[in-house]
């Protein structure tokens, strides 16, 4: 009889090393995977939308002397930051559109590693250099890769973000190659996804922005003004997101990559 309590005990206390071998088992995977930063480094340069301006970004000084920190006299320099949070590739909680939705500190970690599935508008962009991704374009991928599965972070390349620093003019043209409405809707409602992103400054460029309307008042979130989404394959990548966790925060430069397997 005692044999019982004894082996369930044993279980119990193997349990905490099974996990940690898992973790580890799990880490040497990803660890030996390509790595696909999706992310624009940022400067006071970078493409913004004319109603936010540019950053700005100075050597932070001792607010009793006026003088910049240095290395030399102080030991450290630092730089005073301002820009608004939609800047570069940046995450876009609910609440940024809607006045009861969740602010960037509310979003689930879970939520920041995702399968990572990749729609390609590109092939549309010669006949329509402002293509919407259509359900029709999105049936098509799925003939091609299989259904888009539930709880995956799904991104649209279209390359513009091939111009974010080489012609910035370009890039923030309007209209440009974008997701249809119909097509926002029916991810989120048909399949089930968690998250969409894209490689422009905007979700769509309907005259009041319905398909970035419809995913943040639906309780959804998205990244904007992602990268190299041309050098990750179409499905079986992961996607890591994270950004600072600002208390009631509208929305923030994120820093997310792939892993790719």
């Amino acid at each position: 009889m005692t044999k019982f309590p004894l082996l369930a005990a044993a279980l119990l206390l193997a349990t905490p090393a099974l996990a940690a071998s898992d973790l580890d088992t799990a880490y040497k995977i990803l660890a030996g995977k390509r790595f696909v930063d999706l992310t624009h480094a940022f400067d006071a340069t970078t493409p913004v939308w004319s109603g936010f301006g540019p950053a700005k970004m100075a050597p932070m000084a001792d607010p009793k002397t006026g003088r910049p920190y240095t290395i030399a006299k102080d030991g450290f320099h630092t730089t005073w930051y301002e820009l608004v949070g939609q800047y570069g590739t940046h995450v876009d909680p609910p609440a940024h559109f809607s006045a009861g939705g969740k602010t960037m500190d509310q979003i689930p970690l879970k939520q920041m590693i995702l399968p990572l599935i990749v729609l390609d508008d590109t092939p549309y962009l010669k006949r329509e250099p402002a293509h919407a991704f259509s359900p029709a374009n999105l049936a098509a991928w799925e003939a091609r890769n299989g259904r888009v599965p539930a709880g995956a972070f799904v991104a649209l390349r279209t390359d513009m973000a091939k111009d974010f620093s080489d012609n910035p003019a370009r890039f923030k043209r309007s209209p440009f190659p974008a997701w249809s409405l119909d097509t926002i809707k029916f991810l989120y409602e048909q399949r089930g996804v968690i998250a969409t992103g894209h490689e422009a400054m905007d979700t769509d460029t309907s005259e009041k922005m319905a398909a970035e309307t419809y995913l943040l008042s639906h309780g959804h979130w998205q990244i904007e003004v992602m990268d190299n989404l041309d050098q990750v394959p179409a499905k079986g990548a992961l996607i890591v997101v994270t950004w600072p966790k600002v208390k009631n925060g509208l929305g923030f430069p994120a820093r997310a990559f792939a892993i790719v397997p």
